[in-house]
């Protein structure tokens, strides 16, 4: 089993940039795909951004492109979020995750999860 620990987040006005954390332990913890949603109060789980294994490919929800970026560190097992320009609409809580396999925005194709790091984007 793999226990992800997200950090970063904070009260930040708009315009401003955050970089979340998310370190993975556990056996194998480096070789997973891994994701970052985020939800509103009153709204359902999205997702944000996904990488794959190596840290090579990357996809994003259209709302996200070009003002975040998802990353890994070295040794693998860090993930990254970085968040540029940021909107009030981008409040939430932020999760990540591990993926059963790359390509996927479903909340269900994550396995574990972390237990969330609080954004809030004043205007």
């Amino acid at each position: 089993q793999v226990q992800l620990v997200e950090s970063g987040g904070g009260l930040v006005q708009a315009g401003a940039s955050l970089r979340l954390s998310c370190a993975a332990s556990g056996r194998t913890s480096s070789n997973y795909a891994m994701g970052w949603f985020r939800q509103a109060p009153g709204k359902e789980r999205e997702f944000v951004a996904g990488i794959n294994w190596s840290g090579g490919l990357t996809y994003y929800t259209d709302s996200v492109k070009g003002r975040f970026t998802i990353s890994r560190g070295n040794p693998k097992n860090t993930v990254y979020l970085q968040m540029n320009s940021l909107k009030p609409e981008d409040t939430a809580i932020y999760y990540c995750a591990t993926a059963i396999g790359y390509g996927s925005t479903r909340p269900a194709d994550f396995g574990s999860w972390g237990q969330g790091t609080q954004v809030t984007v004043s205007s």
